[in-house]
């Protein structure tokens, strides 16, 4: 389907005037150039910004990582504080024998509250949050930080006012996580909460033991940052890429994202955090039919990740811009080069229509117009040669009129000194009558085959004949051979019965017999072998005549072979004789040149002509006679 639609353009197109076709061509060398370039540089721009807006937010993300690490490693330096300070280890240490020692009151049946509690219970509050302010107010932008004894007691101070509620919840989490650590800071994710101010608020935390000076545990520093901590940092992010930012942990969990909507939810099972492959790298995506360019870094103190997505057409703004104004001045070009090229073609060709219109007179039979020749180039060279060839033209109808005359003339006296051949044969017919009148039998068989012979080869030995007659006048041919050279020949015939009535042009087999009786005749044998078989291919009939006489040489039978592919039609001899060239070029004139005579041979041995012709319809073919 798709070869024939090529062939119908193509067909169109050759089809075209010559001004369209200079039109088309100048049209292609125009635009194709010009496509091509803008092209190339369109993406070669695009690729170009495309590198270098990673190479530059790469910076940015590392910038912005660099700069929330140090935020955390300041948290984790504040968690350390306690350990540095005696005030706090002795109130968590009081506060954790107060609660010891009230948890076993608490199980005696006797226990009563005992005296002085309340100012011991302040007195320890006072001691720790005193610290805990003080603590809270070293780095600037730290939401709360909470302590506990080793009972989950809690103590804590927030510069907003804004406190956990699910503060006896939180401490089981932080508690559980940090049971197998030995003081070192933990870093959390982005967690939930809502605050005594009944608002839900988003907060990453550093947790860390506290130890006393024999490194035994007394309590647990929680210190909490609020989200807005990396607010500004993201913002300013985003508004220099245009695009939008996510910040996860190395489990997939997200800590910030710009719209603030995934916030804590876990997306390492989404395609942008899968993609996110490696410490830090780029990859594109197509999200609503958008293509984005994301470009991700990772922290090795903190392992999390930063992930921007930027559309492309946001980085592509400025190649577009360029692009439409690359296809306006192409289409202006265009538009110039058409009218300039529309000038060209009608000059160029003026004169070839010219021609044209005169060709058709000739065409019509007008053969006295002349081409004005008024220029030396290609145009005016071909009027010249147009002019040429009328005149040439104009000479051989002469020529062949005269010829025509003359052939008449030959015609005439050749018919009027032509023998009739059917007296021929009716004259041998009176003699073989005759013959037999004076009971000389064989000399009357004689003369009847020499008549059918005779009679079969009356008229054009060109025309066509039937297989049966055919074969009927290679018998007859043979049977005047034995007569001349009784018990020599004996010839046998193995063609099927289905070719009988097959179709071939006349005197094909009959003169290669008479070339192996007069060539191949082999004096120190007594009998002559001679046979005729057809073998039925695929795609031929090859009719095999082979002899058993004396063969010939390699030199001559290549000799002969390259003669038969070679040289051109031979004439009949002077005595009426057609050979095997003969035969050889007449079946390739009739049939074609996928046909003809092929000779094999060896000396002592005889010779076999392969014979081939076309097959008949779909007659089957099956039985043979001999």
């Amino acid at each position: 389907m798709n070869a024939q639609r090529s062939n119908r353009w193509w067909s169109y197109i050759g089809d075209m005037g010559m001004e369209r076709k200079l039109l088309l061509v100048f049209l292609i060398i125009i635009t194709l150039p010009l496509s091509f370039i803008s092209i190339i540089s369109f993406r070669s721009y695009s690729e170009s910004i495309q590198a270098n807006t990673v190479a530059y937010s790469e910076k940015l993300i590392d910038q912005m990582m660099d700069s929330i690490d140090d935020y955390i490693e300041d948290m984790k330096r504040i968690s350390s504080m306690p350990a540095y300070v005696n005030e706090i280890k002795q109130n968590l240490i009081r506060s954790n024998h107060y609660y010891e020692q009230k948890n076993s009151e608490s199980r005696g049946s006797t226990a009563k509250p005992a005296p002085g509690d309340f100012d011991l219970l302040l007195s320890i509050q006072r001691g720790i949050e005193g610290n805990i302010s003080f603590i809270n107010n070293i780095k600037r932008g730290t939401n709360s930080v909470y302590i506990f004894d080793g009972y989950g007691n809690g103590y804590y101070s927030a510069k907003d006012g804004g406190v956990r509620l699910d503060l006896e919840q939180s401490y089981k989490f932080w508690s559980a996580q940090s049971k197998n650590s030995s003081g070192e800071a933990l870093l959390f994710g982005t967690q939930a909460y809502t605050s005594n101010l009944q608002s839900t608020r988003y907060a990453f935390t550093v947790v860390r033991k506290i130890v006393d000076g024999l490194w035994n545990p007394v309590g647990l520093i929680a210190v909490e940052a609020n989200i807005s901590n990396l607010e500004n940092q993201v913002a300013e992010l985003d508004k220099v890429t245009h695009g939008t930012s996510v910040i996860v942990d190395e489990n997939g969990k997200v800590i910030y994202d710009s719209d603030q909507k995934l916030l804590t939810t876990d997306i390492s099972h989404s395609t942008l955090y899968r993609s996110a492959k490696g410490e830090a790298g780029s990859f594109y995506d197509t999200i609503s039919g958008k293509q984005r360019l994301n470009i991700y870094s990772s922290s090795a103190k903190t392992n999390w990740k930063v992930i921007i997505s930027i559309p492309v057409d946001e980085l592509t703004r400025g190649v577009t811009l360029t692009r439409n104004a690359t296809i306006a001045a192409t289409l202006v070009i265009v538009v110039v080069a058409l009218m300039i090229s529309i000038i060209l073609s009608f000059a160029l060709t003026k004169p070839l229509t010219q021609l044209i219109q005169l060709m058709k007179k000739v065409q019509n039979g007008d053969l006295d117009v002349t081409f004005r020749v008024n220029r030396k180039d290609e145009i005016g060279l071909l009027g010249h040669q147009f002019n040429r060839m009328l005149a040439r033209i104009r000479q051989l109808i002469q020529d062949i009129y005269q010829m025509e005359e003359q052939k008449k003339k030959v015609e005439l006296q050749a018919l009027q000194s032509q023998i009739n051949p059917h007296f021929i044969y009716n004259t041998l017919e009176s003699i073989r009558m005759t013959a037999e009148l004076n009971d000389d039998v064989e000399a009357a068989d004689m003369i009847s085959i020499l008549g059918k012979i005779l009679r079969y080869s009356i008229g054009e030995w060109s025309g066509t004949t039937t297989m049966k007659q055919e074969l009927m006048y290679v018998r007859n041919y043979v049977e005047l051979l034995g007569c001349r050279y009784p018990g020599r020949f004996v010839l046998l015939i193995d063609v099927p019965e289905e070719l009988d009535n097959y179709s071939m042009i006349k005197l094909v087999f009959q003169p290669i017999i008479e070339n192996a009786a007069y060539h191949g005749l082999d004096d120190s044998k007594p009998l002559m072998h001679l046979s005729i078989k057809c073998e039925v291919t695929k795609h031929k009939l090859l009719f095999h005549i082979r002899d058993d006489g004396c063969g010939m040489e390699q030199e001559t039978l290549d000799k002969l072979n390259d003669s038969l592919r070679h040289e051109a039609v031979p004439k009949l001899s002077i005595n009426g004789g057609i050979g095997m060239k003969n035969v050889h070029h007449r079946i390739q004139l009739h049939y074609g040149p996928s046909y003809g005579i092929e000779v094999f041979s060896q000396p002592g041995t005889g010779t076999d002509v392969i014979l081939s012709l076309p097959l008949p319809g779909r007659e089957a073919i099956t039985t043979g006679r001999t």
